[in-house]
């Protein structure tokens, strides 16, 4: 799917594409073109770059074309956004470094023309040092194309809430959101830079092209009011609206409260009144004007814009009453499936109930999204007689504070000495290890034996998380993917051996259901690879027998969960099961009380999932629905095609 800007209230060109993969490649064929064009014209080149994760894929692409298709960097200059100050090129956190990994040593270009800001000198010298990168861009002819992401601030580059129009290259504090967002890259919030070097608002406005890119519905919000609402230096974003030539490349998540997305008929755009845009429509029309979905009027149709609908499918009523029934249908006590014993007058017949126990299998990305996500329907599947699997795709060592690792080391070399079992090595191991974190600097990776003991700590928690759902502890499986395991935030590209692992672990249990995490909000990016880890690994088992009676089921996690209009099965959750699901969350102590990366939401992981389990609860009570104390929901995928799977279902 690719979307031209076409209607809506949208002030800025905007494409959208099915997948991320799909906007990069688009973006990187345009910046290939305007290189060899320029080439041709025997002229440089000048690109404004950008870092985080968001243009990775361009990179990616970039070298590709260059490896591939010979598209030489030689001509090019590049003028990177931002860095942090102060910061050491070597640094894991430096976009310098940053920017050689990703772009700059896997391609032709002169390393004089790479420019990234400096973040070695001098404060006193700063301000003179921004002056003179501008003077560099002017000199080199001026940016042909600037590349941007957005925070979730709204800043570009880091232009900060207040950043004018004029700004230009300077040193800026960095807003506690922003520092938020980059906890995780410095191991703490505590040791992220509290100033950064930035392009202004201004010097990125004097790019002959400016794109801005987005991901991820976690961007849907601030992308809407960049790109449709006021311009405004509290939305830095905002101001590429007076750009004549800025474009902004979307993914379908990160373009979901878009006017035309969320709600095309309100500005007046042609609507295919198919099963899913009606339940859509209906949704959005009972919470508008707060009514149950059984009491919405032609009057209500009529006011807020679906005259049209109402003339292509008859009445209020008739509408009402087959959208109810739809979300009626979705709500499943069962979720593997009723066998016909259990079965009581009026029970909704599910296709596959006639296969009783089923084997499940939970794919959980790190080593808590199982039970933080889905911990009421694990535990449902469980008391309800299925043999349940969980493959734990990840180890989650990055995430466990040093202290507690430490704790775990100290217990584990006091058993030793209590029981005779090899005290003086686990001694000199204790040792190694506080003499390690001792001298540890801020942003440091762990070493090899420090990522192994935090690595086990999450294994601990999560075996006592299994059992406390109900599951036995040899149908807990840790995959430890390869592509996780670098000690830093950044990880590997997704590689033969994480896929072949998965495919072996499909293979031997045989599942005939499947639970996968389609949240990809996560900002670190690990869901999205452990989901493309499944999807590749089904390719390769689909055509075996036993995958036809497979069904595949993806949750969200603990950033956001999924909107009543594409819900397919809405678990219901009751009060004990609730304080279960609690209590297994609980089990992962070492992500309790303050978690490494907790993300833009500072709530304990628990609290978020009961809220956001509540508050689905309440929508689908507010709609008519019978009223729980929680709903897990979950959104069916099929194996083809995959971008259906991936983005239709509102992934």
């Amino acid at each position: 799917m690719h979307l031209e800007l076409s209607g809506g209230t949208e002030k800025i060109p905007t494409s959208i594409h099915s997948h991320a993969e799909k906007a990069s490649a688009a973006v990187a064929a345009e910046i290939a073109a305007l290189i060899r064009k320029r080439a041709a014209e025997g002229k440089s080149c000048v690109l404004g770059l950008a870092t985080g994760s968001t243009p990775t894929g361009v990179y990616a692409e970039l070298v590709r074309l260059h490896q591939e298709q010979g598209l030489s960097f030689r001509n090019v200059i590049t003028f990177n956004l931002d860095e942090y100050f102060p910061m050491q090129p070597h640094e894991i956190q430096s976009y310098r470094r940053f920017m050689r990994e990703h772009l700059f040593d896997h391609v032709d270009i002169k390393p004089e023309n790479c420019n990234v800001p400096d973040g070695t000198i001098p404060i006193e010298k700063v301000a003179d040092y921004c002056r003179e990168y501008e003077l560099k861009m002017q000199a080199a002819g001026g940016l042909d194309l600037q590349l941007l992401g957005i925070g979730r601030t709204g800043h570009i580059g880091f232009n900060e809430p207040g950043s004018g129009s004029e700004s230009r290259t300077r040193l800026i504090t960095l807003d506690r959101v922003t520092r938020l967002d980059a906890a995780s890259d410095f191991f703490g919030e505590q040791y992220v830079p509290r100033r950064a070097i930035t392009m202004g608002v201004g010097t990125i406005l004097e790019a002959r092209r400016v794109i801005m890119m987005a991901f991820g519905e976690g961007k849907a919000q601030i992308v809407a009011q960049a790109v449709e609402g006021p311009v405004t230096p509290v939305v830095a974003a905002s101001f590429l609206q007076n750009h004549k030539n800025a474009a902004v490349v979307l993914d379908e998540a990160a373009s979901a409260q878009l006017m035309r997305v969320k709600c095309p008929w309100v500005v007046g755009l042609p609507v295919d009144w198919n099963k899913a845009n009606i339940r859509k429509a209906v949704i959005w029309l009972a919470r508008r004007v707060e009514k149950p979905v059984l009491k919405l009027t032609d009057e209500h149709y009529n006011e807020f814009g679906l005259q049209d609908l109402l003339a292509s499918h008859g009445s209020a009523y008739d509408i009402n009453l087959s959208v109810f029934r739809a979300l009626q249908e979705t709500i499943v006590g069962w979720p593997g499936g009723k066998p016909n014993e259990m079965k009581r007058p009026g029970d909704i017949p599910r296709p596959t109930d006639a296969i009783f126990p089923k084997r499940v299998l939970i794919f959980s990305p790190h080593p808590d999204d199982d039970v933080i996500s889905m911990g009421g329907t694990f535990i449902r599947l469980v008391d309800q007689g299925h043999e349940v699997h969980v493959a734990y795709q990840t180890s989650g060592n990055i995430a466990v504070f040093d202290s507690d690792a430490t704790r775990f080391m100290d217990f584990a070399a006091d058993f030793c000495r209590m029981f005779g079992f090899g005290a003086d090595a686990v001694g000199r191991l204790e040792q190694q290890t506080e003499e390690f974190v001792k001298n540890k600097k801020p942003g440091q990776l762990d070493s090899p034996t420090l990522q192994q003991i935090k690595g086990l700590v999450r294994r601990g928690e999560a075996r006592a998380a299994g059992k406390e759902c109900g599951a036995k502890v040899e149908n807990l499986h840790f995959m430890d993917l390869p592509f996780y395991e670098t000690g830093a935030v950044r990880k590997k590209p997704l590689g033969e051996e994480d896929i072949r692992l998965t495919a072996e672990l499909l293979e031997k249990i045989k599942p005939h259901q499947i639970y996968a995490a389609g949240d990809l909000s996560d900002p670190h990016g690990t869901h999205r690879v452990c989901l493309a880890a499944i999807f590749k690994a089904i390719d390769r088992v689909k055509a075996k027998p036993w995958f036809k009676n497979t069904e595949i089921w993806l949750y969200r996690g603990a950033w956001q969960e999924w909107e009543p209009e594409v819900i397919e099965m809405a678990v219901p959750i009751s009060p004990i099961e609730l304080m279960r699901k609690r209590n297994a969350v609980f089990k992962h102590q070492s992500q309790k009380d303050r978690a490494m990366f907790p993300g833009h939401d500072e709530r304990e992981f628990w609290q978020r999932a009961e809220a956001r389990n509540r508050q689905t609860a309440h929508v689908y009570d507010q709609l008519g629905l019978a009223e729980y104390e929680a709903i897990e929901g979950f959104v069916q995928w099929h194996p083809s095609p995959v971008e259906k799977a991936v983005n239709g279902a509102g992934a």
